[in-house]
């Protein structure tokens, strides 16, 4: 059970290898016999569902290791994707993401979501580059002047988003939602303890740097309002 992608790559494989055999053979029968059943999708759902019952099986034996558990949580994610974008997977059919929306299961995915993420948080200001722009040589680019801590925090929050965007409620990506809003408040925090350090130099690089860092915040959740 700790080597999670090897099934889940297998499951892939299966469904890329068999989808023209399906599509040209299997198909066509069922469309004279008068059945609405599209065999590729069926195929699939079929596999998924096995695929459900081996992490069930699977979950509460790694439940409280976080590396194995995270391992799981990506490769699972890395098998949704794929399967949706590549194979054409139906949201209406059974997925791991209703696995992973189970209490026990969830509850354990948010608490090492939020680990990791302060995990990063600690790294990206202990950073000797924390407070310099990456693009601070290229003019058009740098309107803005954006420490790379800020710009480094704002792909987090939005790698987040794009783990849990395709849970199947709204109540649990709603709980995602208030880890989001737990970091940046956290963020707020780490910015207003560093700026107390350079008050007696306002003009001074870093602290310009954490002006910046808001500014840049601010302008991106606003621009983010619009995402539902």
């Amino acid at each position: 059970f700790n080597k999670p992608e090897w099934y889940l790559t297998q499951v892939l494989m299966w469904i890329g290898n068999h989808s023209k055999f399906l599509d040209d053979k299997i198909q066509p029968i069922l469309d004279k016999a008068g059945s609405s059943v599209n065999a590729g999708l069926e195929f699939s759902r079929a596999l998924v569902m096995l695929i459900l019952e081996k992490l069930a099986a699977d979950i509460p034996c790694l439940l409280y290791d976080d590396t194995l558990f995270c391992h799981l949580v990506d490769e699972v994610l890395l098998f949704e994707r794929e399967l949706y974008s590549v194979h054409g997977y139906l949201s209406s059919l059974p997925s791991c993401m209703h696995i992973l929306s189970e209490e026990s299961c969830f509850q354990r995915w948010l608490t090492v979501e939020k680990k990791f993420a302060l995990q990063k948080m600690d790294s990206m200001l202990s950073s000797e580059a924390a407070w310099i722009s990456q693009y601070k040589d290229i003019s058009d680019v740098d309107e803005m002047k954006v420490p790379d801590c800020a710009e480094t925090f704002m792909t987090l929050l939005l790698v987040i988003t794009d783990r849990y965007k395709n849970l199947p409620t709204a109540s649990r990506k709603l709980q995602f939602l208030g880890l989001q809003k737990e970091l940046v408040d956290d963020f707020r925090i780490r910015l207003t303890q560093v700026m107390k350090e350079e008050t007696r130099a306002s003009l001074g690089f870093r602290y310009c740097a954490i002006l910046n860092a808001v500014n840049y915040i601010a302008t991106v959740l606003a621009d983010w309002a619009d995402n539902v």
